[in-house]
């Protein structure tokens, strides 16, 4: 089914009023969001922003709404009702969740062909198979989020839909992917590290990513690429019994992923990783703005600060530098190693969460558990 073209004016419009909120969503595909999207749909973005939510709630948002009108489109031919009958939701599920099996016996079973030809023909869809239960729950919980702030009542909550879900489910179920396969510990950390040893900037830059990214608690790459001069706050030097006193560095992170706007997370740097900082910034000469920027092809240090994507490429390619398996790390294994360090080293779980700034016990709990678990007597009964 064709794509519905919309009026010129009215896209050059939106492109324009998509400008205004450039700096938090994905602007090179600012043309191609001009045309999927609403009108009502710009203006339900633009007053997240002004509410004060998350940037990358928002790009998440803003992605999913993306995919969720180009799926409608091909689906049925015009865009999303708001707010969307049980049918449509119950037909969202049907064709992103299915049983493979079925399918090689019933090419009616899932997403039709011409549907996903046209999703695919415009990038939304990547994947071959049925898609992952997290990403369509996310999805409806996008579309759930955006009714409720137009004001409207929705059908996300109905139980025919819940019970949709979850058959759903166990008819094709998946095993759960880490976002890194592997963790960041204490001892893959010293291997990237190593790899750091000259006083080059990319060096220099590299070394205090890892650092500070794994010993503020495994901050969000986000949170890294985006930290700023501003947010640092030199705290007395800890006192020592054997040794001269260490340099102590709060981190203001403000709003993160777990957190409103009014609180004030503060995590801590001790020694090494805040001598690493000051190396950095002090060969960048950078006294203000952006902690962690590019450097260019001969040498010179950008203004713009890093891309989260960039942070992510750092860990991959110390890995391989290090003689590791590049795909087998992420910036999110710096999360998870952080955990997993405490808990090797028998840091209490409570005194870990204060750092990683974990919500939920039973997530953070889940690292020490592995831990204990691996390393315990129950695996070891021969």
């Amino acid at each position: 089914m064709a794509k519905t073209i919309k009026p010129l004016k009215a896209v050059e419009r939106r492109a324009e009023e998509l400008d205004t909120i450039a700096a938090v969503l994905p602007i090179e595909r600012r043309d191609e969001l001009a045309e999927l999207l609403t009108d009502h749909d710009v203006e339900t973005l633009r007053h997240l922003v002004n509410e004060g939510m998350g940037d990358n709630t928002l790009r998440a948002i803003t992605s999913d709404l993306a995919y969720l009108e180009a799926w409608g489109l091909a689906a049925t031919g015009s865009a999303l009702p708001w707010p969307a009958p049980e049918a449509l939701l119950l037909k969202f599920v049907a064709h992103h969740m299915w049983d493979p099996e079925k399918r090689a016996v019933d090419p009616d079973h899932g997403m039709p062909k011409d549907v996903e030809d046209n999703l695919r023909g415009q990038g939304f869809l990547k994947t071959t198979g049925p898609h992952a239960p997290a990403t369509v729950r996310r999805r409806l919980a996008s579309w759930s989020t955006l009714t409720r702030w137009r004001g409207l009542d929705s059908a996300f909550a109905s139980p025919p839909l819940k019970v949709a879900i979850r058959l759903a489910v166990r008819a094709a179920p998946r095993q759960r992917r880490r976002k890194s396969a592997k963790a960041v510990t204490g001892d893959v950390l010293a291997k990237l590290l190593a790899t750091c040893a000259s006083d080059s900037l990319r060096d220099l830059r590299d070394r205090a990513v890892l650092m500070v990214a794994f010993a503020s608690g495994g901050r969000r790459r986000s949170e890294i690429a985006g930290l700023r001069v501003e947010q640092l706050h030199v705290e007395a030097p800890i006192e020592q019994k054997d040794g001269p006193p260490l340099p102590s560095l709060a981190i203001h992170l403000g709003r993160t992923k777990t957190t409103s706007g009014e609180q004030d997370e503060v995590v801590y740097l001790t020694g090494r990783p805040v001598e690493a900082l000051n190396a950095w910034m002090a060969a960048a000469k950078i006294d203000k703005g952006s902690v962690f920027r590019g450097i260019g092809r001969w040498g010179t240090v950008s203004r713009r600060p890093l891309d989260p994507q960039s942070v992510n490429a750092i860990i991959k390619q110390r890995a391989a530098m290090a003689g590791l398996e590049a795909g087998q790390f992420s910036a999110h294994g710096l999360r998870s190693g952080y955990l997993t360090e405490a808990a090797n080293r028998g840091i209490p779980l409570p005194e870990a969460m204060e750092q990683s700034r974990h919500r939920s016990v039973q997530q953070a709990s889940s690292y020490y558990n592995n831990a204990t678990r691996r390393s315990g007597r129950a695996a070891r009964l021969i």
